[in-house]
């Protein structure tokens, strides 16, 4: 269903492959444990919700709001993030392994022991984006927020500003 509001609804263990949520307000939502392999949920608004362990392989969350959501230890392998508002969010242990971040707003947010592998990483952090334990590889450039402004930095500059962050990331430099 487009435009569906399930907001503040408790739909935790729930087996939603391949499931339309485009548009859908999940504003507060409990998704813990949920099965949405597949699903399409472009602009849906998750904002404050709890998809802790969610299996989120393959799904499309273009422009959609992730905004001071829980995502810890879920599995976004090969899902796709386009224009998303993830500030604030907690991906504590998240899987981004093959995912596609591109314009990703993650300032504010906690990507700490968030594991990586060859991900398209063109993101927006902040000097309160947390890094520590995040493993992987990843393809830059990433677009940093501060006091002083704004600065876009990739290739060895990136992976040592994300070592300094406690992050154990290597950037890949792209193949055309």
């Amino acid at each position: 269903m487009i435009g569906l509001d399930l907001s503040g609804a408790d739909l935790s263990g729930g087996v939603f492959q391949e499931s339309w949520f485009t548009d859908a307000r999940l504003v507060g939502t409990k998704l813990i444990d949920v099965d949405l392999y597949r699903s399409d949920a472009e602009g849906a608004d998750f904002s404050g919700a709890d998809l802790t362990r969610a299996s989120l392989v393959r799904a499309n969350l273009d422009d959609a709001v992730l905004r001071g959501a829980v995502l810890d230890g879920a599995d976004l392998v090969k899902a796709s993030l386009y224009g998303v508002d993830a500030s604030a969010a907690s991906l504590r242990g998240t899987r981004l392994m093959g995912a596609s971040l591109i314009d990703v707003d993650f300032r504010g947010s906690d990507l700490s022991q968030a594991i990586i592998q060859e991900n398209t990483f063109k993101v927006i952090a902040d000097e309160t984006t947390k890094f520590t334990g995040m493993s992987g590889t990843l393809f830059g450039p990433v677009q940093v927020i501060s006091r002083e402004g704004k600065k876009e930095i990739g290739g060895a500059e990136l992976e040592r500003w994300l070592r300094e962050l406690g992050g154990d990331v290597q950037v890949l430099e792209r193949r055309w």
